[in-house]
């Protein structure tokens, strides 16, 4: 069958070409439709519908676009919409402001009623499949509903819908029957919606590879915690849950999954992750900090992980990471309440750090150095491996121990990145002036007693970054002694913290001392930010 673009291109051989004509030739009309639709895939949904009103090959081309993201024409945000951000607390509020905010999401409600009718209508009337649906709004569930329905009659495969409604709303079933659909992500901002039963989410969507679900309600469904074992999505490549309620205990085993994130599930208590061609881990802001009543329990078994992110969780009392001798890249950081941590959860502490030991670049996150100020039985076995290390710490005189069994622990690391967090409140000790040619100070001394121990560590460092320095005596004394003993130091950068204001000339003087401390390498370059 003869295509449009090759009849025109037929005609224009066999007719005689006029200099005025060739000047207004229509090059881009004559493309073939999928390099039109993949231009088009680069402009807002708006400009390629204006495309329509030029001719009636632009029309077809149009009516045939398979890509339709309608978020770049009305985009849901709860920073731009003052409804979706006092959404966010509706869980704690009194019952009048929420009677309040539910009022004005009506309200939103009605006045994009229209805008999704017509959205849904459009996709209604398409003759073709569509590629991608993209939709961002204020809906009653049956506009929702609407909406995916066509879009799965349409053969979508991949369905991007985040929206905002009047109340609770069920997972819209015929979801399940879509043989097409590759990608799936629902999040629904206020007030959540409740998935299908156990057996019916494991019966469809075989062929989903990705799949992203925020702010479900699984308070009623505590079966859906096997949801995610061996016989259920067998195609699943990336998975992305974030704030469930009710969601206590999570087993991922994913036979295919390669990239799991989990966020903002604070009533986790049990995590239990063992696939074999996982490679990517982000958790971030889980499990329950408050609760003492439940053992709270992670276990992580990936042979194949590269990358993980374990930042602002709550420590559990049990933790086992097996077999994770692929580790690349780790970026560990905890949230600790004011209270004391338990025996438990500091030995839960040390086995995380145990179980990640085989990683090349690890990030210690804040509160890190401090959990293993407190306590001895939080120690670090050898990172053989570790080539880059990066630390977050409040950098207080009580921290050195920490921050020197940090370093035993890296005997082979060849970049240090140390980040000073500022405290306005913490009075540090200001740097003697008058006292550095010799190790007379408390932090000085103290570092020079761990030269022995240290000494794989000295021998291998080659870059230093500090940030936040505050030429305190705990900054100067550690610059001081690495400058003393790196035998091959390369690099030594010195940001210099801006949060306080300083004696520009006392801080001249002190960066005038730094720069004659002996140096155990002659290739030691300081250079001050």
């Amino acid at each position: 069958m003869e295509t449009r673009s090759a009849k025109r291109k037929k005609l224009s051989i066999n007719a005689p070409i006029t200099n005025e004509e060739e000047e207004e030739e229509d090059r881009i009309s004559d493309l073939p439709d999928d390099v039109i639709h993949h231009i088009f895939s680069y402009l807002p949904i708006k400009s390629v519908a204006q495309t329509s009103l030029l001719s009636k090959r632009w029309s077809s081309i149009w009516r045939s676009f398979p890509d339709l993201d309608f978020t770049t024409v009305a985009a849901l945000t709860t920073t731009t919409n003052p409804a979706a951000a006092a959404a966010l607390t509706s869980i704690t509020t009194p019952a009048a402001l929420i009677s309040s905010l539910r009022r004005r999401v009506q309200h939103h409600v009605s006045k994009d009623a229209k805008y999704a009718d017509q959205i849904s209508a459009l996709i209604e009337k398409r003759h073709s499949d569509i590629r991608a649906v993209k939709f961002r709004a204020f809906v009653t569930f049956s506009t929702l509903n609407r909406l995916i329905r066509n879009s799965v009659k349409r053969n979508v495969q991949e369905l991007d819908v985040e929206v905002f409604t009047c109340d609770y709303f069920n997972f819209p079933r015929i979801v399940m029957n879509s043989a097409a659909l590759k990608t799936l992500r629902l999040k629904s901002w206020h007030p959540g919606f409740r998935l299908p039963p156990l057996q019916i989410m494991k019966e469809g969507l075989k062929s989903l590879s990705v799949l992203s679900l925020s702010r479900p309600i699984l308070h009623d469904s505590p079966s859906l915690i096997d949801l995610f074992t061996n016989s259920s999505f067998p195609s699943l490549k990336k998975l992305h849950l974030e704030a469930c309620f009710g969601m206590t205990h999570l087993k991922i085993e994913c036979p295919a999954l390669e990239d799991l994130c989990l966020e903002h599930n604070f009533q986790l208590h049990d995590l239990e992750i063992s696939s074999p061609k996982l490679e990517k881990l982000r958790v971030f802001s889980c499990f329950d900090a408050s609760s003492n009543s439940n053992i709270s329990r992670v276990k992580i078994e990936a042979p194949l992980l590269k990358n993980i992110v374990w930042s602002y969780n709550a420590v559990t009392q049990e933790c086992v990471l097996n077999k994770l001798t692929s580790l690349h890249e780790a970026v560990v950081g905890f949230f600790v309440p004011n209270e004391d941590l338990n025996a438990a959860k500091f030995r839960s502490v040390s086995n995380f750090l145990t179980g990640i030991s085989c990683c090349k670049s690890l990030t210690l996150e804040s509160q890190c150095i401090e959990i293993m100020s407190k306590n001895d039985r939080v120690s670090m076995c050898s990172f053989g491996k570790l080539k880059c290390l990066e630390l977050s710490t409040g950098f207080e005189k009580h921290n050195n121990s920490a921050l020197a069994g940090v370093f035993r622990s890296a005997p082979t690391v060849n970049t240090v990145t140390i980040k000073i967090l500022g405290d306005d409140k913490a009075e540090r000790r200001q740097w003697n002036k008058d006292l550095w040619q010799s190790p007379s100070s408390g932090e000085e001394r103290y570092w020079e007693s761990q030269t022995q121990y240290l000494n794989s560590f000295l021998r291998h460092l080659k870059e230093v970054r500090i940030f936040g320095f505050t030429e305190c005596a705990n900054d100067v004394s550690l610059v001081k002694f690495l400058l003393k003993h790196g035998k091959v130091l390369q690099q030594v950068f010195i940001f210099t913290s801006l949060s306080k204001p300083r004696d520009s000339l006392l801080r001249e003087k002190i960066k005038s001392q730094i720069m004659g401390f002996s140096r155990a390498s002659s290739n030691a370059n300081i250079v001050f930010k």
